[in-house]
């Protein structure tokens, strides 16, 4: 599916599509980006609505219930009312607020009551941003723009701020803004800013933890951290637009969930497979 600069010029991003199949097409965004890091096959195949994760979704809910209490009023409460089946109990027995969303309460409240993140978290909330890499269309949603301070915001719920992730490909262990590929959101989010305004801003995470008393980070990145984050991307782009646009074949993981979905014991050479010890 070719998508050309003029047709991404008549299509304006805006809330009620920034999500949409439509805009997954025309623009390269931060996570369609990291789902094809991790397996092109499957990412494809999400993006032409051929699979369906059955993943848990409230990972996703959790960090929209936070992230829409801090855009205003109004967006929480529309969040609430969408999604009144995923938050609330409404059994003879128990009824209210879901356990996991009382648990985002806390986070939110423990935000709420720290003077240094209500005077830091200022400027345009949830704002939609686009740019160009290298010719390829990109998009982004910053949480917090302060383009007085020449700041901007992302807010991230974890379970453990220190928690320690193993990197298979670097073989060592990172912390979770390199497992998560945030360094890069960061950095892709940076330069679209730029674009836009003609400003660098510096991007910081505002971390919060999941434990039952939630832990706070500030966390701000070397700008040769962010540098190289975004030539990995320069590096990466063309081959993965190249394979969205049908022009090259997709790279499979052939170990994720899609991949083991469409494996055939015919597809295994038998030269090459490993022997297992029956007990």
């Amino acid at each position: 599916m070719n998508k050309t600069s003029s047709t991404v010029q008549t299509f304006n991003l805006n809330p009620s599509n920034y999500y949409s199949d439509q805009a997954n097409w025309l623009y390269r965004s931060k996570s369609q980006y990291w789902d094809f890091l991790q397996c092109e096959s499957r990412a494809l195949a999400k993006m032409k609505g051929e699979y369906k994760p059955n993943t848990n979704q409230t990972p996703l809910l959790f960090g929209n219930y936070l992230h829409s209490f801090f855009e205003s009023k109004q967006a929480h409460q529309k969040f609430l009312n969408e999604h009144k089946k995923d938050f609330y109990r409404y059994g003879k027995k128990s009824k209210g607020l879901k356990g996991d969303f009382k648990q985002a309460d806390k986070c939110i409240h423990a935000l709420c009551r720290d003077s240094g993140f209500r005077a830091l978290y200022q400027g345009e909330k949830e704002k939609i941003v686009t740019g160009n890499i290298d010719g390829i269309n990109w998009m982004g949603k910053i949480d917090c723009l302060d383009v007085e301070h020449a700041r901007f915001y992302d807010l991230k719920t974890v379970d453990d701020i220190h928690k320690k992730h193993w990197n298979q490909s670097e073989r060592r262990y990172v912390d979770f803004t390199v497992d998560r590929g945030y360094i890069t959101q960061m950095a892709i989010y940076q330069e679209l800013i730029e674009q836009t305004y003609g400003i660098k801003c510096t991007p910081i995470i505002i971390a919060v933890s999941k434990q039952s008393v939630p832990d706070k980070a500030v966390i701000v990145f070397e700008d040769s951290d962010l540098r190289e984050a975004l030539n990995d991307v320069r590096m990466r782009q063309d081959h993965i637009n190249h394979v969205i646009n049908g022009e090259q074949e997709p790279k499979s993981c052939g170990e994720c969930d899609y991949c083991r979905s469409k494996k055939s014991i015919l597809d295994i050479d038998f030269e090459t497979a490993g022997h297992i010890e029956l007990y």
